[in-house]
């Protein structure tokens, strides 16, 4: 993003946000969970603290405990709702607002709901009220249709919120419409500042180079850059040093100067793409996501993951990227859907009936016309620069459809909260504040079908979806902006489903009884209290320098795995969840077994009306060590337990802040990503009361 843009869109003070007022829950309260724990799953404890847990500066760098975390979050929701209405002059009531606080914290102590990855980590921190909201944003997409008027903006922009740990999709729209030159040399030195922004700049100056928009640096000075291993203060995290960017325009360069003299073609797009991705990821300390959106009659670029033809390349950057195509209705999916059997790609999407349709149910009704795309997961129907913020609620977990309905609530005041504040970029922020666009998701889709039954479990997505509605119109009224143009989804999850424990999205549990192993580093901090707690810790077979965590899981409300259930099923739950829930999208990754590939085809062939995106993932028996999902046996289980001892994190510093995006295990692209442990991971109508509608700060 050019400097001047950013700084267009700051308050008067420097911040991005003027914050007047800071919320405060009460202390009485919070007294209540300070040095308590919640009810983790398996996993929960330990993805918290690697994850989510922000360093606490004041007391010698221990990081926060969930109580905390959950404090930061509630505090930062409510001091933007206030400022908001401060700067509108609009009313505002601090008892009611501090009765509907209280509430929204202990629905996420109870794991009711959570905010995505990119909240718990974000919300509440002075970073959004000084640099904007992309931080809480989860995904977004940019096409290339415009390569012609600005060539270099795609890929920065890319660049950009990646850096902020939002994921990318892209389309490949712009194939054709620019011709690739030879630089024209500048005598100067391009100085890169260490900051997102200066690394954006020197993308964009060195790509427009290749158009005839600027001329290249002769000399590049990368000595500002701070050096590898370095905290980064402000966002969280250690900086990877100037290494991935020097690669970055070394390949870009690789990339281009063949071309000279022909027009950018998919494969150019794609793979730039890619080459940014991987800098992104920047050695493994980061992560990020990146979805390529292309045409199905594009032969060239259906090959680009062919290993025999491009073994070289899919090494080096392409395996930065799901690629998948823009489905067309009445399209023939024979050849496609071939490629898919193969190893599941591509993926699929049909961008008609995004713009057409909410709910499946509710027929067309074009109001989101103007969808170009999608992001990484597919959950989100989103336009060319727009970006989208996502929260997570978890049925299974609710007693009745009353009690989730009240989750409801205070999950969607989350998300329309963060469509308060603008981001850095002025592009996005003109769609954004438009479309006011959400995605209220559910997680453990699966063990609600179980818990409530399957026919339950639709009544309560239908009712809920209307309550939704209702809530948006109440609430858009009181703070005085649009209405959102979509409002739920179903996102893959990932991490933010290890909290509470529950299977991942709409998708089916390993087994009943299995090892879930993590890698963490050799140096972390996390592993001796892992290892006095009784954890099963292995050295990686793969050579690079991590321990391998066995965590015993037991699967609640199990009755069958995703081996036991057949490729027809997945794709009928994913159908029904786009009818009764998701005006967005519902991202799913299907699994299917060898002899089930032969159906894809006729699957997409009859779905493709009910639809807007769906991937699949061959199933497969892997042999290799230390996979991420291993099947055990109750016994098994049963004596891992009994040798655990409660986890102790006290005092814990450690500094290993990962970027979360879309939170999907196949939306998640870094550097391992061509190992076997990679490519396993991938599949992962009530009325309103009336003392109910304006409880945050409105006059009753």
């Amino acid at each position: 993003m050019l400097k001047s843009e950013t700084a267009a869109s700051n308050t008067g003070d420097g911040n991005m946000f003027q914050v007047r007022e800071r919320f405060r829950l009460d202390e009485s309260f919070l007294a209540q969970y300070r040095g308590k724990q919640p009810d983790w799953g398996p996993l929960g404890y330990i993805t918290f603290k690697r994850t989510y847990a922000r360093v606490v500066p004041e007391e010698n760098g221990r990081t926060e405990e969930y109580w905390e975390t959950v404090r930061r979050v509630v505090e930062g929701c409510y001091t933007i709702q206030w400022n908001h209405c401060l700067s509108l002059k609009l009313p505002w009531k601090s008892h009611k607002a501090q009765r509907s606080a209280q509430e929204m914290f202990k629905l996420m102590w109870g794991f009711k709901f959570l905010p995505p990855g990119r909240g718990l980590w974000m919300m509440g921190s002075d970073y959004i009220y000084k640099r904007g909201s992309a931080a809480l944003n989860n995904c977004a997409f940019v096409s290339t249709d415009e390569l012609d008027t600005d060539f270099a903006e795609p890929f920065c922009f890319l660049m950009d919120l990646s850096l902020l740990g939002v994921g990318v999709a892209f389309d490949t729209k712009g194939a054709g419409t620019v011709t690739i030159q030879e630089p024209q040399v500048g005598e100067y030195t391009h100085v890169v500042e260490d900051s997102k922004e200066g690394w954006c700049d020197l993308v964009r100056v060195v790509l427009n180079s290749f158009v005839g928009r600027a001329r290249r640096p002769a000399h590049i000075d990368y000595g500002k850059i701070r050096p590898m291993g370095a905290p980064i203060k402000t966002f969280g995290g250690i900086a990877p040093g100037p290494g991935p960017l020097i690669e970055c325009i070394e390949n870009m360069t690789k990339i281009l100067s063949p071309r000279a003299g022909y027009p950018i073609s998919s494969t150019d797009i794609t793979d730039l793409m890619n080459v940014v991705g991987k800098c992104v990821v920047s050695g493994g300390v980061r992560r990020t996501a990146e979805l390529a959106l292309g045409n199905p009659e594009d032969e060239e670029y259906l090959q680009l993951k062919d290993p025999k033809l491009h073994g070289d390349k899919l090494t080096a950057w392409r395996w930065a990227s799901n690629n998948s195509v823009a489905a067309v209705e009445g399209m023939d999916y024979g050849a496609v859907g071939a490629q898919t059997a193969k190893n599941g790609e591509p993926g699929y999407f049909w961008q008609a009936n995004a713009r057409a349709f909410g709910r499946l149910k509710d027929g067309a009704n074009w109001i989101d016309d103007k969808v170009a795309g999608t992001n990484p997961c597919a959950e989100q129907s989103l336009e060319s620069y727009e970006i989208c913020n996502l929260v997570e609620t978890f049925p299974s977990r609710h007693e009745t459809f009353e009690e989730y309905q009240r989750t409801l609530k205070f999950a969607y005041l989350y998300a329309k909260t963060v469509t308060l504040i603008p981001t850095h970029n002025e592009r996005t922020n003109a769609i954004m504040l438009r479309n006011r666009r959400i995605g209220l998701s559910q997680s453990g889709i699966v063990e609600s079908f179980q818990r409530h039954g399957r026919r339950e479990h639709f009544k309560w997505c239908d009712k809920g979806y209307d309550y939704i509605c209702k809530l948006d119109k109440i609430y858009a009224q009181w703070l005085c902006v649009p209405m959102s143009v979509k409002k739920t989804s179903v996102k893959p999850s990932g991490t933010v489903s290890l909290l509470p424990g529950v299977t991942p999205g709409i998708h089916y549990a390993h087994s009943e009884y299995y090892w879930r192993t993590i890698r963490i580093d050799k140096t972390s901090p996390l592993i001796e209290p892992l290892r006095k707690a009784g954890y099963r810790i292995e050295e990686s077979v793969y050579g690079d320098n991590t321990w391998i965590v066995y965590f015993p899981v037991k699967e609640r409300f199990f009755e069958r795995s995703k081996t036991d259930v057949s490729i027809w099923e997945q794709v009928e739950n994913v159908a029904q969840m786009q009818h009764y829930w998701a005006d967005n999208q519902v991202s799913a990754t299907i699994t299917f077994k060898p002899e089930e590939a032969k159906d894809i085809p006729y699957i997409l062939e009859l779905y493709e009306t009910r639809l807007k995106s769906i991937s699949f993932l061959p199933l497969t028996d892997h042999s290799y060590a230390q996979a991420p999902y291993q099947t055990i046996t109750a016994e098994m289980y049963d004596q891992a337990v009994a040798k655990l001892q409660p986890l102790d994190f006290e005092a814990l510093n450690t500094d290993e802040a990962q970027d979360i995006f879309c939170d999907g295990d196949k939306c998640e692209i870094n550097v391992a990503a061509h190992m076997p442990e990679q490519q396993e991971i991938a599949a992962e109508s009530a009325e309103v009361p009336p003392a109910e509608e304006n409880e945050v700060g409105v006059p009753s």
